[in-house]
């Protein structure tokens, strides 16, 4: 029986028009480099976004330099505040009903993410979803020792919610680090959504329980 369901946000509960991959695209490019959108994308989506830098610099097969990262993140993190500020955020097609349908069924709500905190609750703010209205918990990259593909961010899911068997979740998510990371900790369901990051075949490579293509099509999974 599914008791909780880990949501990730950008790109499968919420649209934000894919402005971090093209954020973290440009400002990588604008100190030298010459990557391909696609390339940012197979690389980084749905990880913590310095190790998303690293990954994709690591193209060139070259070290990389611990200063580079730090120096592209920062410039990452003031030039996708400043795009989340200025533009509009809303929920992906189904989201806040399916939620509704999941608190009926007295299924846990959590939404986690390869963003650090602020981005996180910058965003929450945009679409006014509250805790324990919208949602019950948040849980950030920033908030636990490993990000995706490690599976600490669910393992904390189910301490918040109590629960100690992997097999009564659900994660979700639109790359395959999600699918990864529901499957490192050994999740009832994983699930990959077309809404996002990655394609359909893409997503089908990391080996989820499913994929499917709206959020509505897991009422009848649950």
């Amino acid at each position: 029986m599914i008791k909780l369901v880990v949501f990730d946000m950008a790109g499968t509960t919420i649209n934000e028009h894919n402005v971090v991959y093209k954020t973290l695209h440009s400002v990588i490019n604008q100190n030298g480099y010459t990557f391909t959108l696609n390339q940012v994308l197979e690389q980084g989506a749905g990880k913590e976004k310095k190790q998303a830098i690293a990954d994709t610099l690591s193209l060139h097969n070259k070290p990389v330099k611990p200063e580079e990262t730090d120096a592209l993140y920062a410039q990452f993190l003031a030039a996708l505040n400043d795009a989340y500020l200025h533009m509009e955020v809303t929920p992906m097609p189904g989201t806040e009903e399916l939620f509704a349908y999941l608190r009926s069924k007295k299924i846990g709500i959590v939404l986690n993410t390869g963003y650090n905190r602020p981005t996180a609750e910058l965003l929450l703010a945009k679409l006014n979803w509250q805790q324990g209205i919208h949602f019950d918990h948040l849980i950030t990259a920033s908030d636990v020792p490993r990000s995706r593909p490690f599976p600490d961010m669910i393992w904390l899911a189910m301490q918040y919610h109590q629960l100690t068997n992997p097999l009564n979740v659900t994660k979700i998510g639109d790359s395959t680090v999600d699918i990864e990371e529901g499957i490192q900790a050994g999740c009832g369901l994983t699930i990959g959504i077309t809404t996002g990051a990655h394609t359909r075949l893409q997503l089908l490579q990391a080996k989820p329980t499913a994929v499917i293509d709206h959020l509505s099509e897991l009422m009848n999974m649950m």
